[in-house]
């Protein structure tokens, strides 16, 4: 026993000294500091005890986990200075990027200290004062990105020096004087515009656009045609007469060749014509939305940054949303909605709001209270962005899509039918989940736009609800038009109106769906539009027949029941008289009390397949086509 006692210790021991080797300490010691010495809104996870590489947000580590070599954090908030003596201790760093913050200061003159940087990322602050002198220190440089400052003096004729550089970004700053000549062979991208430079552009830049170096006081190019040498020898005169005869000759010989060419071309064209189909030039895919460079670095009312809630460990900002490639998703009465893939492989889902009819105030009011909801059963809010002409929302992205996908998409016999189990595992989710919302906020938040689209599974397989809170902000949708979705309780004729209670009744319609298979509004064989509540109604009375119940749920056994007391609940919530309605957290309980009313062995639910990616599409345009984003 005692001999077993040494070895576990030893065992031990080694996985303790194991786990100490592979975690940088002294740059989580620096990292720490430089969070412990400077101001920022977003919340960092980083914590002594936790795993810098693993789990730290907007930390890299090497193959070992040795040293930290990229340290990633956009728009956390950060205000002031840059502490000295904190990332300069990260001798192995590569990769420096602190854009779209609120850093402030003369650029951080410790940062020479690391030799080994590849890229810095410094754009979207407000650095000012000159550069360094000599930025020999950072031989390995090829990504320089300072734009969007106050950088001012002269630029550094040592960036000449930097012979790995590919490139550079100091546009929209205050730089003066005349431009070096940079002749770095490597560099391919360049912006200096924007500035108060004068003089000429040096000849070793020439090769790069004019747009490279607009905005500034830089002389124009003088092109003048080339002097030819001046010619004092007379020519000697030659006769010019030619005989009649000559002459002659040349005009029908000039004729005849000039017909031919013609009569050549002509059969040309119409062989080609007729040997090739017309070829119909495909239309350019609109892009979802446009962004000026102005509206990353600011607006009239907006500041031009996503705004992140506690918690979120997403480390991106606007210009990566912008870069970032998109599909669309869906498109809803409140806006369209974006599956957006990032340079990072993160992938997010982005609302593009549309007809906001609430200004910046009341906007950001209900962003507060939608994004501070934390519930397993609600999709959280995880950033907003606002300004006059754009407001957008960023969630989590649901791999498995909606439940309205899960139901509607692709019936026929290859389809793998969303089986009782998941079916009922989604209504316990989606009413434990629109409960909570009614019981923030002293019982006044509402969802306002429950539906199938909206309803997606954690990662429990559960109802998860999303797009809460929405329907305040919009400006009221006509009466015809709204109704069209087939989830709006009767008494709802005003969009911006809705209740508690016509949540209560738009669940029972998503209750109902879940039990029918079929859309809220859907039509017949033939031209008929059937709303599912009244059909529903029709087929109660006459009788509690198999008619009501989706065809794909027959293949069950011991289900009937469940399925029966699930429309007997789903009827309550949609009694047309809203006092009539139970409320929603009586809702989940009668729901979760589905599952006791037949404890005999339900089927498993079933895998289902992914279905093919669509193409990407650009989310947005690059800001110029001379920026240099990271």
């Amino acid at each position: 026993m005692g001999i077993r006692l040494i070895l576990l210790r030893v065992f031990l021991s080694g996985i303790l000294v194991l786990l100490a080797t592979s975690e940088p300490s002294e740059d989580k010691l620096a990292l720490l500091d430089f969070a412990k010495n400077i101001n920022h809104s977003r919340a960092l996870n980083w914590d002594i005890r936790t795993s810098a590489c693993n789990l730290w947000i907007g930390i890299t580590c090497n193959h070992d986990n040795s040293r930290v070599i990229a340290v990633r954090l956009p728009g956390f908030g950060f205000r002031g200075s840059v502490p000295s003596n904190t990332l300069s201790r990260l001798s192995a760093l590569q990769i420096l990027s602190l854009r779209s913050n609120g850093f402030s200061g003369p650029f951080p003159s410790d940062l020479s200290k690391l030799g080994n940087l590849t890229s810095l990322y410094l754009q979207f602050n407000k650095f000012q004062g000159p550069l360094p002198l000599d930025f020999s220190v950072w031989e390995n440089l090829s990504v320089i990105n300072l734009s969007d400052n106050a950088f001012n003096g002269s630029i550094p004729s040592s960036i000449s020096n930097l012979t790995h550089l590919i490139a550079l970004n100091l546009s929209n700053n205050l730089f003066s004087g005349e431009i070096p000549d940079l002749n770095v062979p490597s560099l391919q991208l360049l912006d200096l515009s924007s500035n108060n430079l004068t003089g000429n552009v040096p000849q070793s830049l020439t090769r790069f656009p004019n747009a490279a170096f607009s905005g500034n006081q830089l002389a124009p190019e003088v092109s003048s045609p080339p002097v030819l040498p001046p010619n004092d020898e007379q020519p000697k005169k030659k006769s010019s007469k030619l005989s009649e005869s000559a002459i002659l000759g040349i005009i029908i010989g000039g004729s005849s060749l000039g017909f031919l060419l013609v009569a050549v071309l002509l059969i040309l064209c119409f062989s080609n014509k007729e040997a090739k189909p017309k070829i119909q030039k495909k239309p350019k895919k609109e892009l979802p939305f446009k962004k000026e460079k102005k509206a990353i670095s600011g607006s009239q009312d907006g500041d031009g940054r996503l705004v992140f809630f506690e918690g979120c460990n997403l480390a991106f900002d606007l210009e990566d949303l912008l870069r970032a490639s998109a599909e669309v998703l869906g498109k809803g009465s409140f806006g369209t909605t974006y599956k957006a893939a990032l340079e990072d492989a993160t992938t997010v889902a982005v609302k593009r709001l549309k007809e906001v009819s609430v200004g910046k105030r009341e906007f950001e009011l209900q962003m507060e209270a939608v994004g501070n909801i934390r519930h397993e059963n609600v999709a959280p809010l995880r950033a907003y962005y606002y300004s006059k002409d754009e407001k957008l929302m960023v969630y989590d992205y649901y791999l498995q899509g909606s439940v309205s996908t899960m139901l509607h998409a692709k019936r026929g016999e290859k389809r793998i039918p969303l089986d009782w189990e998941s079916r009922i595992r989604i209504a316990i989710g989606a009413a434990r989940g629109i409960a909570h919302i009614h019981a923030e906020s002293s019982e006044k938040l509402v969802h306002g736009n429950i539906k199938a689209s909206n309803i997606f599974l954690n990662s429990q397989q559960y109802g998860c609800v999303s797009d809460l809170g929405l329907a305040t902000l919009i400006t009221p949708i006509a009466p015809p038009v709204m109704r069209t979705a087939g989830y709006r309780a009767p008494e709802v004729t005003d969009s911006r109106k809705v209740s508690q209670a016509s949540d209560v009744y738009s669940f029972g319609v998503l209750l109902l769906e879940l039990l029918t298979g079929k859309s809220p509004i859907h039509a017949t064989g033939g031209e008929e539009v059937i709303h599912l509540v009244r059909w529903v109604h029709s087929v109660v009375r006459e009788e509690w027949t198999a008619e009501v119940f989706d065809v794909e749920l027959l293949r069950y056994p011991n289900i009937e029941e469940e399925m029966v007391e699930m429309l007997r609940i789903g009827m309550t919530c949609v009694a047309r008289m809203p006092e009539q309605r139970p409320k929603m957290i009586d809702v989940a309980k009668m729901v979760e009390d589905i599952k006791k009313v037949n404890t005999g062995n339900r089927p498993s639910p079933e895998t289902r397949t992914e279905e093919s990616t669509p193409a990407l599409t650009p989310l947005a345009m690059e800001i110029a086509s001379s920026s240099i984003q990271q």
